[in-house]
């Protein structure tokens, strides 16, 4: 890994309002419980079947801050990619998304603001009947381009 060189996210020079990015992810049992082992999480409404069925839910559900990571994860490494930090964010989750289930993600950018050197990206995620389960809003700052282009440390980018 550190020998292969990865490129930096764009700059906010290079981002246009309209660009987008669409992932398909599938949150799969391994995945939910490595995060609630990392989080010490133990909902029951997460992964005990016999209470959850006996919940509006019926079963297990992901939790909603989980789906937020894989957002932040699109945002780290596509758009804007590599070196850009999310700020601010505001979301809703209007369906649960259960285990197993594959989420169409769609980040846009809606604005951006080159003098405050911040973009606002809009994010839809949909499961597999086309219910949303997911929209918000981030605020993002893209990628910084390193002062040094002889500074060994950051020898990976480029």
């Amino acid at each position: 890994m550190i020998d292969r060189k990865r490129k930096l996210g764009k700059q906010i020079d290079e981002l246009r309002i309209g660009d987008s990015f669409t992932a398909i992810k599938r949150v799969g049992d391994r995945d939910l419980l490595l995060y609630l082992g990392l989080t010490n999480d133990s909902n029951p409404l997460y992964i005990q079947h016999d209470y959850a069925s006996q919940t509006p839910y019926e079963k297990p559900i992901v939790p909603s801050v989980m789906l937020f990571g894989m957002v932040s994860s699109l945002i780290s490494m596509h758009l804007p990619g590599p070196g850009s930090h999310i700020t601010q964010h505001e979301m809703a989750f209007p369906h649960p998304v259960f285990h197993e289930t594959e989420v169409k993600f769609l980040l846009e950018v809606i604005a951006i603001d080159k003098e405050e050197n911040r973009a606002a990206l809009s994010v839809v995620g949909y499961n597999e009947k086309g219910d949303t389960v997911i929209q918000g809003k981030l605020y993002v700052t893209p990628a910084y381009r390193p002062k040094s282009l002889t500074a060994s440390s950051l020898e990976n980018f480029f």
